[in-house]
């Protein structure tokens, strides 16, 4: 090797064929060869750009098949043609890296708008797709939106990899498509990761910002709150969604979403049913994730079965099946923790810009997307301007023509050739090269004198569209109105609800607080079964028994009454009681656990009762009995009928059947009541819709059998019947003192129970209402501890005082159609 003078390496040689010779150090080559490469893959693979969101590959696809005409209005073809068409035209590359380039966009689990609609197996976030041999696509209505303008100029175009054909730079994107349906891509030394969002709300922010060009990022997410993934679930910590719409970067925390409830036909059991799964995580994933921490790690307990039910008309159902005894909320947690129903997802917003990797946040997005859009509506709105100038210049001269046609048609016949008869027209009608030529072109037939009048019609809408493309080319807030309308335009024709739920605040502390208060397993504490006026059924979280006493003293509830309260334990059981004397046991535990804030407990959380047991047509729960432990040595069930029968039911319940009757009722009549007695000390009441109230001891009730048909209670007269049935206590101060409520629908009376002596069973009663003139009966009715009022639909209605007259009208409160029960017994 020769060197110079200066000791450095002569560079440049000659061979024997004379060919000039290049010598460069290892270092130096390898150092350019990879630089080039990397070059290669930022601009020419790897990265989206932030115009229309697409790398190359993709955008190559979309062309392709718009110039073969795969679109929306046509049939299906087959991908491996649409593959072939693009690998040897424009993308020479494999064809399978082509192949599941087309299929992503195709598959509406990874993006929010696909541009491809697919025809047979393309895929699930589990499994890959069918052989492009077997799959048929064509482009999507939403596809359209990117290319429909490529004919008018809207873009700079480029020579394909060996010069043959011309592909776009770019496509004129009518909608913000990298936002929208995100991307990823891998480069050398650099990665994107976007994540999707909706498009009503990403266009409305663009929208914004177009006549706000100096909006706030607060003020643009209150358009963009979060993300948007297409296969919904919940998004937790928007602290960091800001953190990432501000600077680029970020990371976002993604959920499952799932429902909590009882296992049909099982006893005790519950399930975790995961009807939303996190972006780009399937079924299978979750249930191998599963798999491993309960059989290998042993970190999951408490799962009896998983189960995959997903199909094309529930969507996704995985259905975790909990042990007995398991606290599905705490369960719920370690999924979330152990397996992939809990993801974090990156957001990494690296695009090209310019042909330059920039991170960019929300409001960079959209104003380089909006930059693009006012270039491509100004490129399209001048290519318009000059074929419609173009043409009106050929209707000018037609016109002209057609002013002297009988001297045109002279010169035309007495021209030597056509060169002389276009030289004649310029000449003696002023016209230019293009207009001789057109006229010397257009049929005889067209020279009439109705196409004279059509000629001068489209000379005026010529006109027209050329002066309104003028302005918008001239105003540049006509064209931002122009932009902004036509991304209102794409909204109000292909804009979807919202998939994913946001969550709020801190992620570290959005994680904690969803955290589960108490352990997996759920101890066997005392609680309380609540039925409630309307017809819910609920438990209230397991708790001593001293907690209990010490909440019953200021108790307070919102929405709906209490009708009656059965005590048990967490994993016990209860008896629910309907008006057909039918008995239902059921478990405690599946119960829903009724919410409480701020000692204020709400009823709107319960389970109605026909979701428990099988009620036939018009059949009601109307009451709650406790099973096992002191129940069992307990007074009895007291029952009373709309016919005015009353009995008292020995607690031998049926040890292997879970149904049973609890009294033979007569034709026509059905249970209004069913009370349990603790210790025969109470007082059985009946009021009647005649306004009678008749109360006497429980002890002088003689227990019967479930077969028995109970005896007299009350004696009613002619079209009467019972309203309320109940048995009260009089000796028990923490619950107050027992007071009567009336009510005929149109006026209410409260009057405190001692107001009313005792007579015998199987009498008459006293007068507990006097009907004002239109009044007929009383509609509702209630004895008990510190009653409430509410409506049929749960909202709570204020009772007058109380009034010590028992025979008294009452006041008009306008109640309707109200229930009446009593206070829930918790603070």
């Amino acid at each position: 090797m020769a060197r110079r003078k200066d000791n450095k390496v002569d560079l440049s040689s000659f061979d024997q064929a004379g060919a000039r010779v290049f010598d460069n150090p290892l270092v130096t080559e390898v150092s350019d060869s990879y630089l080039e490469y990397a070059f290669s893959v930022i601009h020419s693979r790897a990265l989206p750009d932030a115009r229309d969101g697409l790398k190359p590959v993709h955008r190559r696809i979309l062309w392709s098949m718009y110039e073969q005409g795969y679109r929306p209005d046509r049939g299906h073809v087959k991908s491996a043609r649409i593959v072939g068409d693009t690998m040897g035209k424009y993308h020479p590359h494999g064809d399978t890296a082509i192949y599941d380039a087309m299929v992503r966009l195709a598959q509406d689990f990874s993006l929010n708008v696909p541009l491809i609609d697919g025809h047979g197996n393309f895929g699930s976030p589990d499994d890959g797709p069918a052989a492009s041999r077997y799959t048929e696509a064509r482009m999507s209505r939403e596809a359209m939106l990117l290319v429909g303008e490529l004919g008018e100029d809207t873009v700079d175009v480029e020579p394909n990899y060996d010069g043959s054909l011309t592909q776009p730079t770019v496509l004129p994107a009518a909608f913000p498509n990298l936002l929208v349906n995100g991307a990823s891509g891998i480069a050398v030394g650099m990665a994107t990761n976007m994540i999707p969002h909706n498009l009503a709300e990403v266009v409305s922010a663009a929208r914004w910002l177009i006549n706000h060009p100096d909006a706030t990022l607060d003020k643009l997410m209150e358009f963009v709150p979060g993300p948007d993934l297409p296969t919904g679930g919940v998004l937790l910590g928007l602290d960091e969604v800001r953190r990432a719409y501000e600077t680029g970067r970020g990371v976002v925390r993604m959920r499952g979403k799932a429902e909590i409830g009882p296992i049909e036909g099982s006893r005790g059991r519950q399930a975790i049913t995961v009807v939303e799964l996190p972006y780009g995580v399937g079924a299978e994933k979750v249930i191998a994730a599963i798999t491993n921490e309960v059989t290998k790690t042993k970190r999951l307990t408490g799962i009896a079965d998983v189960k995959d039910l997903t199909d094309r008309e529930s969507g996704t159902r995985l259905v975790v099946e909990c042990k007995v005894g398991v606290n599905p909320q705490a369960l719920l947690a370690d999924l979330y923790r152990l397996t992939p129903l809990e993801q974090s997802f990156g957001v990494n917003n690296l695009v090209l810009v310019d042909g330059q990797p920039r991170t960019l946040g929300l409001k960079a997005l959209l104003e380089v997307f909006l930059a693009h859009r006012y270039e491509v509506v100004t490129r399209r709105s001048s290519y318009r301007r000059r074929k419609r100038e173009e043409r009106l210049h050929l209707v000018d001269g037609l016109l002209i023509a057609l002013l002297d046609i009988d001297r045109v048609v002279r010169l035309i016949r007495g021209s030597d050739d056509a060169q002389a008869a276009k030289d004649g027209l310029m000449s003696q009608f002023g016209l230019s090269d293009i207009q001789a030529t057109y006229i010397l072109d257009t049929p005889l037939r067209r020279l009439t004198k109705f196409d004279r009048i059509e000629l001068e019609a489209e000379q005026e809408r010529l006109r027209a569209e050329i002066a309104e493309l003028s302005t918008i080319l001239d105003d540049e807030r006509v064209l931002k109105k122009l932009v902004s309308d036509e991304l209102a335009a794409v909204v109000k024709q292909f804009s979807t609800e919202r998939r994913t739920t946001l969550v709020d605040g801190d992620l570290k502390e959005v994680l904690a607080a969803s955290a589960p208060a108490g352990p997996l397993e759920v101890a066997d504490d005392p609680c309380q079964v609540i039925l409630s006026a309307t017809g819910l059924v609920a438990r209230t979280a397991a708790e001593s028994e001293e907690s209990a006493e010490g909440r019953r003293r200021n108790g307070r509830v919102k929405h709906d009454t209490v009708r009656a309260i059965a005590h048990s334990t967490a994993r016990g059981r209860v008896l629910l009681l309907t008006s057909a004397g039918r008995a239902f046991k059921i478990d405690v535990l599946p119960l829903p656990v009724l919410p409480e804030q701020a000692g204020t407990v709400s009823l709107r959380g319960g389970m109605s009762a026909a979701e428990l047991v099988p009620l036939e047509a018009g059949e009601t729960v109307v009451g709650l009995a406790p099973l096992g432990g002191a129940a069992d040595a307990s007074a009895g069930l007291a029952l009373g009928t709309r016919q005015g029968v009353v009995k008292i039911c020995s607690p031998e319940w049926p040890v292997r059947s879970d149904e049973f009757e609890v009294i033979g009722l007569r034709d026509g009549d059905e249970v209004v009541g069913a009370t349990w007695l603790t210790d025969n000390t109470e007082t059985l009441t009946f009021v009647t819709s005649e306004a009678s109230l008749l109360r006497f001891a429980a002890s002088v009730v003689r227990p019967q059998g479930l077969k028995g048909g109970g005896m007299a209670g009350i004696n009613l007269p002619a079209g009467a019947r019972v309203v309320f049935f109940g048995a009260v206590r009089t000796d028990d101060p923490g619950h107050g003192e027992p007071m009567v409520v009336t009510s005929t629908g149109a006026t209410v009376k409260v009057t405190p129970f001692q107001a009313y002596p005792a007579k015998g069973r199987a009498t008459g009663g006293v007068r507990a209402h006097r009907f004002l003139k239109g009044e007929t009966d009383v509609a509702v009715a209630w004895v008990g501890p510190r009653p409430v009022g509410a409506t049929a639909t749960g909202e709570p209605v204020e009772l007058p005082a109380a009034d010590p007259r028992r025979d008294g009208s009452g006041f008009a409160v306008m109640l309707g159609p109200t229930v009446v029960g009593h206070l829930i017994e918790r603070d």
